[in-house]
């Protein structure tokens, strides 16, 4: 299967780059995979993307409205492998990275004590497209504002594992994460022979005790999945996640607020809220604060907020650490609130908005990827070294225009692992979402989804872009 496998310049996660060996925990699964071969590969990938089709795991493109562009989010039977060691140091990581950015929160909608200690300018955070002065002063259930995050780590060219993105608001994805493992168990079982992989299938009932864990004030909590709709490009995991944890699924016109709380319509009248789990952004969630023509949202949602008598995850005002400006202030954050070094590392960044920065950006255009600092899944993007003299132009008259709207990274030699593309397995490179949840307790996902470049030399590993994903294991042995 992997005669004609040659890995690229960088990391290589199955094989040394030098010498083509196999690294040492790979062997056991390389031998199930040669016994398998490449034909009987292609074959059971071919069933597996027909079970997820008939689970409904599809996403909708961003740009296809109503017209019901349905895909499935392309997998890759070749699992990704982490050792329960480096898990370990990983997970540290980033538990540590979500109590500083918590702290932060609370903090910059509070006392503001990080501005006035002058670690992060004022202008930086009331710039931002996730600043929400609404709320400000509002305290939370627990103290915490990131409930649900998904972490976005890279591998670089020498394998250390750095800090690409903070996913706070609504991080999507993990619907496929659960599925890509049913599927690899159903289709693939010889290759969990003689191997301990770390259970992730827990993960809803982890997530439900998390929210509930939100309702200081009761204990029979009463929680609900909000989401847009239909038509939202997640809304295969908002119902797979609502029914997992046996919660209704519900839209903002099945919610009311009366008597300073949240009421869910029912056939037998209204029932009280206790946790809403919100799959829409912070613009759309309260038409009597933010903005006055969204239909999806609760009109007097966030009075009940600040009055305590709901918990919303994740909180409203959280999306100004997604920031990808504020991303590189976090190593600051967890020295200055958690009197620590960083465990994971950021990506060197240039922040255009300072003139230093902005000046090596637009000299360096060509070697660098630049990214605007509010927009994801892949859009607002330039790849330098694969970019043409004139997307580099447009992009350099864009960024002069608004620099606190950009920032840029070097062009980093991404870790591969082996992936099916074209029915022939070539490296291609991944990123890694894990999921953490903090209720009273933080948890952690064993592994998290991995997500390919299955174009192949590709960069990009967004579902929109072309990307795909593919199973990771936390293996002790």
């Amino acid at each position: 299967m992997f005669k004609d496998y040659q890995p690229k310049k960088g990391f290589d996660e199955y094989f040394s780059s030098d010498d083509f060996l196999p690294r040492s925990s790979l062997e056991p699964l390389l031998s199930s995979l040669g016994e398998m071969g490449l034909d009987q590969l292609n074959i059971s990938h071919e069933i597996a993307r027909k079970l997820l089709l008939r689970h409904g795991a599809t996403f909708r493109l961003n740009n296809s409205g109503n017209k019901g562009s349905e895909r499935i989010l392309p997998f890759d039977p070749l699992p990704r492998v982490i050792g329960a060691s480096e898990w370990l140091d990983l997970e540290r990581g980033l538990i540590q990275r979500l109590e500083a950015i918590d702290l932060f929160l609370a903090d910059v909608y509070g006392k503001q004590q990080i501005i006035k200690d002058g670690i992060i300018p004022r202008d930086l955070i009331e710039s931002s497209d996730g600043w929400r002065p609404e709320m400000k002063g509002f305290v939370l259930p627990l103290g915490k504002w990131c409930h649900v995050s998904g972490l976005d780590l890279i591998r670089d060219g020498k394998g250390e594992w750095l800090v690409l993105e903070d996913n706070l608001r609504c991080p999507s994805g993990v619907a496929y994460f659960l599925e890509n493992r049913l599927v690899m168990k159903r289709i693939f079982p010889s290759l969990f022979n003689g191997r301990v992989v770390r259970p992730i299938e827990d993960y809803p009932s982890y997530l439900l005790k998390s929210l509930q864990e939100l309702a200081v004030w009761t204990d029979t909590p009463k929680v609900v999945l909000l989401t847009p709709g239909v038509f939202n490009s997640a809304y295969f995991e908002h119902s797979y996640l609502a029914q997992q944890m046996g919660i209704q699924l519900v839209e903002g016109s099945d919610l009311v607020c009366q008597n300073q709380n949240v009421y869910l319509k029912t056939t037998s009248g209204i029932k009280k809220v206790d946790v809403i789990y919100r799959r829409i952004d912070d613009d759309y969630l309260d038409p009597n604060l933010f903005r006055k023509d969204s239909m999806l949202g609760v009109p007097g949602l966030i009075d009940v907020l600040r009055k305590g008598r709901v918990a919303i995850a994740n909180a409203p005002g959280t999306g100004l650490a997604d920031d990808k400006l504020i991303y590189t202030f976090v190593p600051d954050m967890i020295r200055y609130y958690l009197k620590e070094e960083p465990r994971i590392n950021n990506v060197k960044t240039y922040v255009c908005a300072s003139s230093s920065d902005l000046s090596f950006v637009l000299e360096n255009l060509g070697k660098l990827v630049v990214k605007s600092v509010s927009e994801a899944g892949g859009y607002g993007m330039l790849i330098g070294p694969h970019s043409s003299q004139i997307d580099i132009d447009k992009f350099s008259a864009k960024i002069k225009a608004n620099p606190r709207n950009y920032i840029a990274q070097p062009t980093l030699d991404l870790s591969t692992v082996p992936s099916l593309s074209d029915g022939e397995v070539y490296p291609c490179h991944v990123d890694l979402r894990p999921y953490v949840l903090r209720g009273k307790n933080t948890w952690v996902s064993p592994g998290g989804l991995t997500r390919v470049a299955l174009k192949r030399d590709s960069l990009i590993v967004n579902s929109s872009q072309g990307g795909g994903c593919k199973d990771t294991w936390v293996v002790s042995k």
